[in-house]
């Protein structure tokens, strides 16, 4: 009898230690997640960060990146080519994206090569509502052309409108 529960203490001894080798690793991985959560994600309180806080700051940063992916993807479709009974649909050219974050300004236009624009009038509407061209680039892909401009307000105190920016570019690629 004593050899039975020498043995079930043994073997009550070794769950233990297994089921602390299970915390510890978890532990680590937990850490891992943190570890790669960018930090103006997290947020931490005077206590710190529970495993539990830590997991659940993990799972919304995840979501977020999910519902980014899925943005992308839908802006993607739209861009994309299809083809349908040998007919390729694609979209309407030119497009015109214009990205503002505080003082710069972003323009993305996609045009044919067929029909060009002046692109000196771009700069010029850009110039006219007050920024500086940073830099500016273009690439030629089969029959169109991708035009990326960089700029920056003039005056921090003026700013640049963005809206009117798009609209006055719009009305001259169109």
């Amino acid at each position: 009898m004593k050899m039975r529960r020498g043995g079930r203490t043994d073997s009550r001894m070794e769950r233990k230690t297994v089921e602390k080798y299970r915390r510890m690793h978890m532990k680590s991985l937990c850490l891992q997640l943190s570890s790669i959560i960018p930090k103006e994600h997290m947020t931490t309180s005077k206590n710190g960060l529970t495993q539990n806080d830590s997991l659940d700051q993990a799972t919304s940063y995840i979501k977020k990146l999910e519902e980014r992916i899925e943005n992308l993807k839908q802006r993607r479709l739209t861009w994309a080519m299809t083809e349908t009974n040998g007919v390729t649909v694609g979209f309407q050219l030119p497009i015109l994206e214009v990205r503002h974050r505080d003082m710069d300004l972003e323009i993305l236009l996609i045009s044919r090569v067929s029909k060009r624009f002046m692109f000196h009038e771009v700069i010029n509407v850009l110039e006219e509502e007050g920024a500086d061209v940073v830099n500016a680039s273009f690439s030629t892909v089969g029959d169109k052309i991708f035009h990326t401009i960089h700029s920056k307000a003039f005056s921090s105190r003026i700013g640049l409108e963005a809206s009117r920016v798009s609209e006055r570019l719009k009305d001259l690629v169109q």
